[in-house]
């Protein structure tokens, strides 16, 4: 069945013409893709049917996001929403939440940005001061986001926000959805080194929130999101967004004996990698929350990446522009792909504490 959806994904992108990039579930931003994959079944494959989903499996999706991570095709459109918010309310959101959101989630209608990081709270989300106070039946959420990509385009921004102040600071915490028309909303675009606009800040200015787009428990967001951060740590494209860089200097003959012999290892690496998500994504299927998995392999995931770069470099001075355009790409993207989703040291840390 895998090789039958697999095969499905590849005949999709034969008839969907595209520029390959790499990081692209991060940097390339094409609407119409993802409502072509969404009307072709290829959007959240693993939902339930009755939620606009595939009734699959997150092994079935992991296969899906594969190919499309390795052709380097246009996926920040609906990443956000189907990697992370949609799994997140089918675990923790009302039926009537998950009916609201979900159906459009998979059509790509609604698209989301997270709101966790801020300037003083980037890996350390329990020091976040965004906060969140009664309303009548909603609430209004005041505070500042930062890195907050692709807030500029999105119809919606997930917030975590503290609700109540207690002794242990992990406790009053609160996830919530945000529509980003809502009054009180300021995006300001923070231009990478290259000159794109992926990232922002967000200021939250007693923006108004209805009481219903809470997000499970009040006050117990951090014990949620840790699981929900599983669904952001421990996919594929934290090894595969520089696979379109690999792929090309292989198809355009530029790999030398040097380079060859390197790229054994390389292969090796990602085999390990590619069987480590799966397992991931089978405890997924079981009803887990396999966060130390997601950390290793968001850890080992970046250190392949960083390899990938290093093996191409040498080789750049014969690539054509084609070519050096997918290695400006990979390593622009670098010191990012570092940090979100969790910094090094809290992956090390978190993987320490288990062992």
């Amino acid at each position: 069945m895998t090789e039958d959806l697999r095969r499905r994904v590849r005949d999709f992108l034969a008839a969907h013409p595209f520029t390959p990039r790499c990081d692209s579930w991060a940097g390339s931003y094409d609407l119409s893709f993802s409502r072509a994959l969404a009307a072709a079944g290829l959007l959240a494959v693993s939902w339930p049917k009755h939620l606009g989903g595939g009734g699959g499996t997150a092994v079935d999706r992991l296969v899906v996001t594969e190919e499309l991570l390795r052709a380097g095709a246009p996926l920040a459109a609906h990443w956000v929403g189907e990697r992370q918010i949609g799994p997140t309310l089918l675990r923790h959101g009302t039926p009537a939440l998950q009916e609201e959101f979900c159906p459009p989630l998979a059509r790509a209608e609604y698209t989301f940005a997270l709101g966790m990081s801020e300037p003083d709270a980037g890996s350390d989300l329990a020091s976040l001061r965004t906060s969140a106070v009664r309303d009548g039946d909603g609430w209004r959420i005041t505070g500042r986001k930062i890195w907050t990509s692709g807030a500029h385009r999105a119809s919606h921004l997930y917030v975590l926000a503290r609700t109540s102040r207690e002794a242990d600071r992990h406790d009053g915490l609160t996830e919530f959805v945000v529509a980003m028309d809502s009054p009180g909303i300021t995006v300001t675009p923070i231009v990478d080194l290259r000159g794109e606009h992926h990232f922002n800040e967000v200021v939250l200015d007693e923006v108004p929130v209805p009481g219903r787009w809470a997000i499970g428990q009040v006050g117990e967001g951090w014990r949620q999101v840790v699981g929900q951060l599983a669904f952001e740590r421990g996919g594929p494209e934290r090894f595969l967004s520089t696979y379109p860089l690999l792929s090309a200097v292989l198809d355009a003959g530029l790999a030398d004996g040097t380079a060859r012999r390197e790229l054994r290892a390389l292969a090796a690496r990602l085999q390990i990698l590619r069987a480590w998500v799966r397992e991931t994504a089978q405890v997924l299927d079981d009803g887990g929350s396999p966060v130390v998995p997601a950390a290793t392999s968001k850890y080992l995931g970046h250190q392949f990446e960083q390899s990938v770069i290093e093996w191409a470099r040498p080789l750049m001075p014969r690539a054509a522009p084609a070519v050096r355009a997918l290695y400006d790409q990979a390593l622009a993207a670098s010191p990012a792909s570092g940090i979100r989703g969790g910094a090094a040291q809290v992956m090390l840390s978190m993987i320490a504490r288990d062992n």
